[in-house]
Parts: C-alpha cells; structure tokens; sequence
C-alpha cells in the first residue's frame, strides 16, 4: 500500500517552482542526483523528501533562501537559515562592510535595500539626489521604490519617467513571482497607481532625454539610463544592482546594494563639484 502525504504541501510546491524554472523531472533528477521517479513521487506526495533532499532540489531550482525555510518547514522539518536582524551585533561586519563600500563610492550614488525595497543604508550621492523630495517620503522606513515613483518624491524630475517606471514596475513584478510575498505585492499595487506627472513623457518629446543639454555626450545605449534633474543640470546614470554570493542568512540573502554610474563625463563632473 503507497501512503500519500498531501497534508505537508511540499510536494505541490517543488513542482510549481520547476515549473516556473522550466526544468523537466528527469532534467531536475540529474542534477539532484536523484530519478525522475523519485521526483515524481516527491511532487504528488507519494513520498516525503528528506531534509537533505528538500535542500539539494532547492539548491538546483535556484529557491530563494526564505522559501527554502518554508519549503523545510513544508516537509516537516525545521528551517535551516536564520534571519538576523540587521542592527543584531552579530551582523557588525556586514554593516561595517556596507558602510565602506557605500563610502568607497562616493561621490557617486549607492544605496542598500531589503526585501520590501526599504533603504538601510546610503551614501551622499543619494542624499544629494533625494534633495527637495516630500518630507513625509523621507520617514523611516525609507522606501526606494516610494520616493523614485511618488508625485511628491523624484518623479517629476525624471525625464524619462515612462521608461524608468516602466522598469521598475518589472523588476517589481519578477519579485513578485519569486517570493510571493503580501508586503511586496501591496506596495506594487501602491506605487503602480501613482498617477503620472504631466512632464513624465518629455525625454520622449525631446527625442533624446535632454531637451537643452543636446549638445551633451549622448548616454550610451547599452542599458537604460536614468535621465534626472537636479539644481537646474540633467544628469544621467547607468544602474547596477548586486547581492551577496551564497548567503546563509535570510536577511542577507535579501539584500541588494544599488549603485548608479555617471552615464556621461557632465554627471560625474557635477558630483565631484558638488560633494569633493
């Protein structure tokens, strides 16, 4: 007689993410070091995958490190990743390191965000940028994707709004479908319903994103810039997002450090004037 285990859920689950991954059983089986039958067991909760079994299929779907708790929690087991707080003493050299290299940056824009696109950590460049953006956006907990979208935050100095929003409403959406977190998806449909400031569409109007600094550098056209005004120049910057390799601790794992390359020599020579 087969016993079924459809009460721990974690059979469903794995499916769904090799689904999403776009990974056969037998391709996900050879790579776990498993069978395509052992899979299929696992996935119609025909059988109850070890803790290590749980881990190596993760491992191979590429599973976020807070879905990979509740996948263990799923099948019975205990989570494997702790959640330290930030401020916990045992992160200190995390923080350390954050904080060096934000500086490091400078006078370029850099900042650190977590999971729900909070800001914990930024260095002057960003500060420099947020100058003139609504007070109350400005009340901790600081939320990136609030004061880039909101009509009283850097919207109306984003030349090229509809492509930057456009964007950003993406990345939003990928994060979306991986963690499948309530928060994140509150704040979607929060910053998607912004209404649209009139001058968003103008880089579009103006052809190039410039309007009067035509005779500018062009923005190269390997990524897509963002086009901002501040204290009467145009400036432009390439973006870059990392995280940190392998993490073993959830809030770690969600973290990603934002950096915003000058696109053009006019931007770079601003920030080195404006923050020596």
């Amino acid at each position: 007689m087969t016993t079924v285990f459809p009460d721990t859920g974690v059979g469903p689950l794995l499916r769904d993410w090799r689904e999403r991954r776009r990974i056969s059983q037998l391709d996900l089986a050879l790579r776990a070091d498993s069978s395509a039958r052992h899979i299929s067991f696992i996935e119609t909760g025909r059988s109850r995958p070890s803790e290590d079994m749980v881990l190596r299929l993760a491992e191979q779907l590429d599973i976020p490190v807070r879905e990979r708790n509740a996948l263990l929690v799923m099948a019975g087991y205990a989570p494997r990743y702790a959640q330290t707080p930030l401020d916990d003493p045992a992160m200190a050299s995390v923080r350390d390191g954050l904080d060096r290299l934000l500086a490091g940056y400078e006078p370029y824009p850099a900042l650190v965000v977590d999971g729900r696109y909070d800001v914990v950590a930024a260095n002057r460049g960003i500060a420099l940028l947020m100058e003139g953006v609504a007070e109350e956006l400005l009340t901790p907990p600081l939320n990136a994707m609030r004061i880039t979208l909101h009509p009283a935050g850097l919207a109306p100095r984003i030349r090229n709004l509809a492509e930057w929003r456009a964007d950003l409403l993406t990345q939003m959406e990928r994060q979306i479908a991986l963690v499948r977190s309530p928060e994140l998806r509150t704040l979607y449909e929060e910053v998607a319903a912004y209404p649209v400031p009139d001058r968003a569409n103008r880089a579009d109007r103006d052809g190039d994103g410039r309007g009067a600094d035509r005779g500018r550098e062009r923005t190269p056209s390997f990524a897509l810039p963002l086009v901002i005004e501040h204290g009467g120049q145009v400036l432009s910057f390439i973006a870059s997002i990392a995280t940190f390799n392998t993490p073993m601790d959830v809030t770690v794992a969600e973290l990603a450090i934002e950096t915003f390359l000058p696109a053009d020599r006019e931007t770079a020579a601003y920030l080195r004037e404006r923050l020596p």
